[in-house]
């Protein structure tokens, strides 16, 4: 197997979060030399996504937290979504991350679709709900985004928590976070494309 590159892009607006927590419990596992590249989206905040997709004006940005986000995304080989779920789908500094894919698809030089092709979409979340399927609106952004990118998409660890460090308690999701990466992720598709 090739070399693999894990970005991890936290979107909890709280440090050491569940979310955070059963994310690094599944990193650990993850086998030596796998590079793991960590960015906490509350210490590098992006500014409000500017929808310039009809202008002409895209540029590459430099020296600032859109160029570091940018640049551990093409890095990567792997990027993990960990965010918990907030109102049913991502939180409000993810979503700002994912749209701001939006911009850098028509940056010139970037070749930012080609690129994410063939890498690997993961998603890791805390809910503090019983029933896993209201997570499902966050698990569809994750999978259509990854599908829009030819992107394979690993599925999303859930583990359930709602007050500091609850997801210790979660014993299945303990479980699953000691595979998760080990699995195989299959190429994206959108729903409607499923047999």
């Amino acid at each position: 197997m090739t070399h693999r590159e894990f970005l991890f892009v936290l979107g909890s607006s709280r440090a050491d979060g569940n979310t955070e927590i059963l994310a690094r419990r599944a990193a650990e596992q993850l086998p030596p030399g796998v590079g793991q590249r960590w960015i906490d989206l509350a210490a590098h905040p992006l500014p409000d996504f500017e929808d310039l997709r009809h202008d002409s004006d895209h540029v590459r940005p430099k020296g600032d937290d859109v160029a570091l986000l940018l640049d551990a995304t093409l890095a990567a080989t792997d990027i993990v979504i960990a965010s918990p779920l907030y109102w049913y789908s991502v939180s409000a500094s993810t979503k700002r991350y994912l749209d701001y894919w939006s911009g850098w698809l028509r940056t010139p030089g970037l070749d930012f679709k080609a690129t994410l092709a063939g890498r690997t979409l993961w998603g890791v979340t805390a809910l503090a709900h019983e029933e896993e399927v209201v997570a499902e609106p966050l698990v569809g952004t994750l999978r259509n985004s990854a599908a829009y990118m030819g992107m394979r998409f690993g599925g999303v660890l859930l583990g359930n928590g709602s007050k500091p460090g609850d997801v210790h308690k979660d014993v299945a999701a303990s479980a699953r976070a000691k595979t998760f990466f080990a699995q195989e992720a299959p190429l994206a598709s959108f729903p409607y494309a499923q047999g």
